[in-house]
Order: structure tokens, then C-alpha cells, then sequence
């Protein structure tokens, strides 16, 4: 949506409104006022409904840029209009400080993280102090002070005890660049998701959050956030958690005592299932691999770790392995099937083996193919067999060679009496399989919350009691914090080096620090009692509040922030910690800045640097056209909007308070009748789109009523009513107080100019008068052979009767007829006359 063309040139605008001047001059009356500080006892004692507005809160990686501008100005929005409908809202900000960015900044120029870490900090609070955003700036919050993460080390510590973190060796995804483990959400398309490098594998002991525990619920209480979360955001939830029904299935392997289990969705098709395949990197492959074939195995394994998972699970990648000179015995046939190693398996899905089943999956088909496996039809698709065209079937249709399923056609059945088959036999049991993983928390850097365990020689893993909480990071800098493949912590001696706080023997801390999602998974929480010193949030505050009623943010974080904090709030509920479930009550995810069609970027030369727009057009300016451009979950491209036309739409608006000449507190029930009309419509519409974050279109009425509002004050004698009319100054009050939700400095000067006092921020939602709304008089479009000949002002409740006289006897009807028969006269009163001559 772009600007109207109907804003005045320049030089209809008199030079007049200083906008540097005047955000300077609010600044200060908003610190000496204090006006957006949350009041608890308020909410507490039910004298106003509470309501806790959230936006993402940023990393410090440097000043603003345009994506902070446009979640921020959609956010305060939100707060700023449930401020003005009678809600205490809870606005915080704070800073999720701790991670690489910083400390590789620190690593160029030999100093401590923290001291970039917070420079930014206090650049970009000054900056978001200019932007005039409604930030309750006495909740304020970093996530690298101890104060903080002492309580993220003391739930690490309450998630240990009740078994959900926990140390394993596994293969992991390693940044050879940052020298890090990362997550499987971390690893966009192969690569590092901050910086880009391919991702390799590496066998390490980590730390892990049991989040598959709570696979079940985190999927089925999607549905309670299914209507108010963007429909994007739960697939993209429900697509990683990835439940799926299935089987268990039990192969007898050649030489290991225990059998084999293999996790699959087709347990009907297990005639079909000619040879096992292992990931070559899961442990099982080294188990039961056979002595003449270690060699190759452990040579096709190096070649694996290069790969990262997307390559490995692409479907048009050539398909490699090594035969491990084992058989396993088919459970529902008793055939002996080769079992392979290769790497388009995946260690950590299911239990690291599948049975393959080639003639209805294409990636067991192309194995097969490539190593002159057998293939066998067990479902005909009434397509041409796979075991001759080396195209896999999927479809349903009639089982084959399949045993007691043979001539069966209905699938559900198949997979229940397969999986009753399998029980009876004690080979196999149905069960339910999640794609989700536990969560991989450890980093091997430095800038991150320390895991508060001691390794001792003798007790094992040690909890740092709680009253040694925090564990703080030493002071290292420089060299100090180059990564060595190996957390630098490792080598702070003075650091690592502890008492067994069960023994008292010699023993180390744990090196790692963790992944910093955790931070960020319950800093809303804290929100709420930044400066409670028994426990991570007060439990009062938590009541008083509740959940977060309306969450901003980016929808690059549907899957990886969502998840993990949906995850804290559930075992925090089983804690008895909070009452409720789901973190955030509803999501509102906004799209991206971009500029002539691209990302923004230096090496483009598209790049649009906040700062100087702000200083170009103003704060208000910038902030109306991000909310103005397009709804709020669409992308702007900076080329195709005007801040410049923002800025003079503002000027015009501004000149509306100046004109006004009617006294504060004047009776606006004698005013002119049309505009307030056009007055109350706009309030009346602008809550139910503000309601469902129609922002833009909020910001077009705005516009409509302004210039209906300079015709009322301008056109005295051409039917306006003239600047001392009280609708003028109602429609004037209006417009400052919806223009405040974007442009809050104009707004501000706009209502001080109309002779009130402190903000307008503490303004009341303006009331609407119902028999405003209801229309005197409605156009009726009278066409003759479906073209339009007239148009007749007439009441609402005409009578079809009525308005068909009324057409008839229109003179510019009667000449438009000229005479000829009129044959049928169609009417839908009150609005259509159609007339057939």
C-alpha cells in the first residue's frame, strides 16, 4: 500500500515542524513521566484487566536496523491500543546477550565479550528510546548478567533432576568456522545457520534436554494456539515434531545375541523387505559389522562425516555403502537378508536401521539398483513393476507375494493385522515415532551460560549445589578465546580446577556453556520479576500475569525459539511452577525489510541504513510507513514506499491542531454532523481492524479522516463547518490519539497544541456514538440496460415500491429512456434499479 497521492507538495506545508526538535523535547517528558511503567497491584487486585505485550527481544550485534524498526513499530501498536481500551499492559525489553557474535568481535580485538556485548547494549536502548517505542524500561533485562543466569543454571539443574538433561556420545553436527556443536535446527541446507560454513560430524559427549518426552504434548497443544498463531508456524511445529504410527519390528542378526529393531510406517509391506540397512556412523554398524569387513567400514565412516544430514537425505544424491558381511533373518518369511552400512540412513532417526523395502521407496530402490539387490513387488499399484522399471510404487492397491494379506486391499487393515502377526510371533509391537530429537545444549565457546557440573574422578557427574549459583564465567580476553575444537574454558585452569563438592576430591568443571536457545526459553518469564532473588520469577508476578497474551516476532523462528520455550513451559507446569501450558497466547509474525526485490545486503549495494532514514524523515515518518506498507506478515520492499510522504501526510495531520479554535472540553454533541460521522465511523472501524492487525488499513483511514477534516476547516461557505467547530476539534482529538499508535511524537505535539496537558498516551479510547453510525441516507445506482444513467440519494429503509417510483420519475431516467417501452424493472432496494426497455 503506498502513500496517497493527495498529501500536499512542500511547498503547501509551512516549514514549521522541527521533527529532531521535537523528539528530543518527548524524550524527556516520557522519562520524567514514566507513563508506560507496568502496575502490578493494579492487576492484582482486579482494579484493571492485565495484559502482557512481548516482542523478540533483539541480539546485541550492533545498533537498529530496519528488521528491529518494522517488528517494533507493529509491536508497539498492540501495546499502545490496549493501553487506550482500559488494559494495564506489561510492555518489557531486554537483551539476549550471551552467544558467538559477540565473542568473535571480542576475539578480533582483544577484549572481554562483555564489553561489546553491552556497548551495543546501551546503543541500541538509546536508539529504541528515540524510536519511541512504549517499553516499560524498569523490567529491563540481559541474559549474560549473573543475576540472570544464575536461574537459567539453577532450571538446567531442576530439568538434571527430574531426568530431562542428561550426557551422551553420539554423532554430532560440528561448524568447522566456529568450531561449535550445533543443533539440528541450527544447520540450515548443510551449512552453519550464523555463519554459513558446511556442517561435518563429529562423535562428542553432550548435553541434551529431553524434549522428546514431551513430543505428545508439545503436538497436541498445537491445537490450542491453531487459531491465533499463523497457520505457517504450527505446520512448520507440527512437520519437526513429525509423529508418525508404526512398528517396532524385531530382525535376528547373524552373531549378536539381542535382535535388531527397526522403526517402520509399513509393517505390511515386511514381505517386500529384502536387505537391512544401518547409518554408517551409528555404533550398531560397528557392533555387528564382521572382521573381514571392519576395514571398509571404518573407511566408508570417514567419508560419512563429511557429509552433512541434508546431503546425506537427498534423494537425487548417488547412493553409496559397504556390505557388513552379516545376515538378518525377516521375521514374517524367515529369509536371510544382507545387512549394509550406508549413509543415506541417519544414526539418530528411529534406532539407526531400516528394514528396505525397494519396490515401493525410491531411495531403497536406487540402493538396490546400485548394489544388485533383490527386489520384490509386495503391492500392486496396478503401475508397471518396480522390480522391472526401477521406479518405486507408493500408492495403495492389492498386496502381493505378501503372504496371509495376499488379495487384500485396504491398507489400515494390513499395517493392524501385520502388527498382530508380529505380536503373536514376539517380533515386533505398534508404536508411535517422533521426528523431533532431544535437544543438543552444549557449545564449545566461551560467551555462553556455564553448565554447573563438576566431573569428579570418583562420584562422576557433580550438580553445583544451588547456593554456589551462579558458576560465572573468569575473565578471559583476546588469544584467551580462540576456539581450539575444544571450549575455552577448558584451559581457564584457575576456572576448571574444583573441589568434588560430594568428595572433596580434585576434580573439573564441566567446559561446555550452553546453547544460548535456553536463555531465551523462559526469559518471559522473568519479565515479570526481573529483580526476584528467590527463584527464576516470582510465582505472584506469574498469577498476576499469566502467559504472554500477544507475542511479535519473526517467523524465521517457527521452529527453533517457539519450540524450546513451548518445551520450558510445559516442564515448568509439571514443576508446579505456572499454570498454564503454552508460553504465548497468540503469535503475530511479521515479514521482512527488503529493497529493490532482495535482501538487504553491502555486497548488493541495497542496503538501507536505519539511522540515516531516521535522521532524513523523522522517527515518525519511518515508523508509519514500515506499519503502512503492507499488512503486517507480508515483506516491504523499501523502494516501493515514501517516508517521504509519510512525512508529509504527518505535516498536514500536525497542521489540524493548529487550526482548531474551539476550547478544550467544548461539547462535541452540537458539532457538525457529517464529520463526525466520518469521525465516529473511523474509531468504530479502526477497532475491529486493529483487533485483527489490519495496522495499514488502520493508517488509510487515518488518512481519510484528516483530509475530510482540513475540507471541514477549509470549506466554510462550500459547505464547511469552519476550525471553531466543535467536530472539528472532536475529529482533531481522534486523529491524534490513532495516530499515536504510529507515530507517537507528532501525536504527542498535536495534543498538546489542542490545549492538554501530559500525554496522550494516558488519552481515553475515544467513545463511539452508535447513531453515528447509522446512515441518514444510502446511494442508489439506477442503470438502463446495465449501464449507470443516475445515481439518487435515499433512505435506508425505502420500499422497493418506492425507490422503483423515485427511478422512473428521475429526469435523467426519462431521457435516457427516450420514450421506449420499459419492459421489466428489476429493484434491490435500497442500492439497485435496473431497468429493461
Amino acid at each position: 500500500m503506498s502513500t496517497p497521492s493527495n498529501t500536499p507538495s512542500d511547498a503547501e506545508v509551512p516549514n514549521a515542524y522541527d521533527a529532531a526538535a521535537i523528539e528530543q523535547k518527548w524524550q524527556q517528558v516520557w522519562d520524567d513521566l514514566d507513563p508506560f511503567r507496568a502496575d502490578d497491584a493494579a492487576v492484582a487486585s482486579g482494579e484493571k484487566q492485565g495484559r502482557y505485550a512481548l516482542t523478540m527481544f533483539p541480539y546485541p550485534s550492533g545498533d537498529l536496523h530496519m528488521g528491529h524498526a518494522e517488528v517494533f513499530a507493529l509491536h508497539d501498536v498492540i501495546a499502545r491500543y490496549w493501553r487506550f481500551r482500559g488494559f494495564e499492559v506489561m510492555n518489557p525489553m531486554g537483551w539476549d546477550s550471551f552467544g558467538l557474535p559477540a565473542e568473535n568481535a571480542a576475539i578480533r580485538n582483544n577484549e572481554h565479550p562483555a564489553t561489546y556485548t553491552y556497548a551495543n547494549i546501551e546503543t541500541q536502548a538509546d536508539s529504541m528510546k528515540k524510536y519511541g517505542l512504549s517499553f516499560d524500561w524498569t523490567r529491563r533485562l540481559h541474559t549474560s548478567d549473573p543475576e540472570y543466569y544464575r536461574w537459567t543454571q539453577w532450571l538446567f539443574l531442576k530439568f538434571r533432576e527430574r531426568g530431562l538433561a542428561y550426557r551422551k556420545k553420539s554423532p554430532v553436527n560440528w561448524c568447522p568456522n566456529d568450531q561449535t556443536v550445533l543443533a539440528n535446527e541450527q544447520v540450515v541446507d548443510g551449512a552453519c545457520e550464523r555463519c554459513g560454513a558446511v556442517v561435518t560430524k563429529r562423535d562428542l559427549t553432550q548435553w541434551y534436554f529431553k524434549i522428546t518426552d514431551y513430543a505428545e504434548r508439545l503436538l497436541a497443544d498445537l491445537d490450542t494456539v491453531a487459531d491465533s498463531w499463523p497457520n505457517r508456524v504450527v505446520t512448520a511445529q507440527r512437520n519437526w515434531i513429525g509423529r508418525s504410527e508404526g512398528a517396532h519390528v524385531d530382525f535376528a542378526v547373524e552373531g549378536r545375541d539381542e535382535p535388531v529393531t527397526v522403526y517402520t510406517t509399513r509393517p505390511d509391506t515386511l514381505y517386500g523387505a529384502t536387505f537391512m540397512v544401518v547409518a554408517a556412523d551409528a555404533d550398531l554398524a560397528g557392533e555387528i559389522v564382521s572382521d573381514a569387513q571392519r576395514a571398509a567400514l571404518e573407511a566408508y565412516r570417514e567419508e560419512t562425516r563429511k557429509a552433512s544430514d541434508i546431503d546425506r537425505l537427498a534423494t537425487d544424491r548417488p547412493k553409496t555403502g559397504v556390505d557388513l558381511g552379516v545376515t538378518a533373518t525377516n521375521p514374517v518369511n524367515g529369509e536371510q537378508m544382507p545387512v549394509w552400512a550406508a549413509d543415506y540412513v541417519l544414526a539418530d532417526y528411529g534406532t539407526g536401521a531400516i528394514m528396505a523395502v525397494p519396490a515401493h521407496d525410491q531411495r531403497d530402490l536406487d540402493f538396490a539398483k546400485a548394489f544388485d539387490l533383490p527386489v520384490r513387488r509386495v503391492v500392486d499399484t496396478g503401475e508397471d513393476n518396480p522390480e522391472e522399471t526401477y521406479v518405486a510404487t507408493t500408492g495403495d492397491g492389492t498386496y502381493v507375494s505378501s503372504g496371509p494379506l495376499d488379495g487384500k486391499t485396504d491398507k489400515v487393515a494390513g499395517i493392524a493385522s501385520m502388527i498382530e502377526v508380529l505380536a503373536e510371533r514376539g517380533t515386533g509391537t505398534g508404536t508411535v515415532n517422533y521426528r523431533l530429537r532431544d535437544w543438543l545444549l552444549s557449545r564449545q565457546r566461551f560467551w555462553g551460560c556455564p553448565i554447573p557440573v563438576i566431573h569428579c574422578p570418583s562420584c562422576g557427574e557433580v550438580d553445583v549445589p544451588l547456593d554456589q549459583l551462579p558458576v560465572e564465567l573468569p575473565e578471559l580476553k583476546g588469544a584467551d578465546l580462540k576456539p581450539k575444537g575444544t571450549s575455552p574454558l577448558a584451559a581457564a585452569e584457575d576456572w576448571v580446577n574444583v573441589d568434588c563438592p560430594s568428595c572433596g576430591g580434585a576434580a573439573k568443571r564441566d567446559s561446555d556453556t550452553m546453547d544460548t536457545f535456553v536463555d531465551s526459553s523462559w526469559y518471559f518469564l522473568r519479565f515479570t520479576s526481573p529483580g526476584y532473588t528467590e527463584g527464576p520469577f516470582d510465582p505472584e508476578k506469574i498469577a498476576t500475569w499469566g502467559n504472554v497474551d500477544q507475542y511479535v516476532g519473526g517467523l524465521e523462528h517457527a521452529v527453533l525459539h517457539l519450540l524450546y520455550a513451548r518445551f520450558f513451559t510445559k516442564v515448568l507446569h509439571d514443576m508446579g511452577m505456572v499454570d498454564f501450558v503454552e508460553p504465548f497466547q497468540r503469535l503475530l509474525g511479521q515479514g521482512v525489510v527488503v529493497n529493490e526485490g532482495k535482501k538487504m545486503s553491502k555486497s548488493l549495494g541495497n542496503g538501507v541504513n536505519l539511522g540515516e532514514q531516521l535522521t532524513a524523515f523523522g522517527v515518525d515518518a519511518v515508523r508509519l510507513t514500515l506499519v503502512f506498507a503492507s499488512p503486517p506478515e507480508d515483506n516491504i520492499d523499501w523502494a516501493d514506499v515514501s517516508p517521504a510522504g509519510s512525512q508529509k501526510f504527518l505535516q498536514r495531520a500536525w497542521r489540524l491542531s493548529g487550526d482548531v479554535t474551539s476550547e478544550p472540553g467544548v461539547s462535541f454533541a452540537d458539532g457538525d454532523v457529517a464529520l463526525r460521522r466520518v469521525t465516529h465511523r473511523t474509531v468504530h472501524e479502526a477497532e475491529s481492524l486493529l483487533d485483527g492487525h489490519r495496522f495499514n488499513v488502520v493508517v488509510a483511514k487515518v488518512m481519510e479522516l484528516v483530509n475530510a477534516t482540513r475540507k471541514a476547516i477549509d470549506g466554510v461557505g462550500k459547505g464547511g463547518c469552519g476550525p471553531a467547530d466543535p467536530a472539528v476539534r472532536e475529529a482533531t482529538e481522534v486523529v491524534a490519539v490513532l495516530l499515536s499508535l504510529v507515530a507517537p511524537y507528532v501525536a504527542e505535539e498535536m495534543w498538546e497544541r489542542l490545549g492538554h496537558s501530559a500525554t496522550v498516551a494516558d488519552a481515553a479510547w475515544p467513545v463511539v456514538d452508535p447513531a453515528l453510525l447509522v446512515e441518514d441516507t444510502v446511494t442508489a445506482v439506477v442503470q438502463i440496460q446495465g449501464k449507470v444513467k443516475a445515481r439518487l440519494e435515499v433512505a435506508p429503509d425505502i420500499s422497493a415500491a418506492d425507490l422503483e417510483a423515485l427511478a422512473l420519475a428521475d429526469e435523467t431516467v426519462i431521457g435516457a429512456i427516450a420514450g421506449r417501452e420499459v419492459r421489466k424493472v428489476i429493484v434491490r432496494e435500497p442500492k439497485l434499479v435496473n431497468v429493461v426497455v
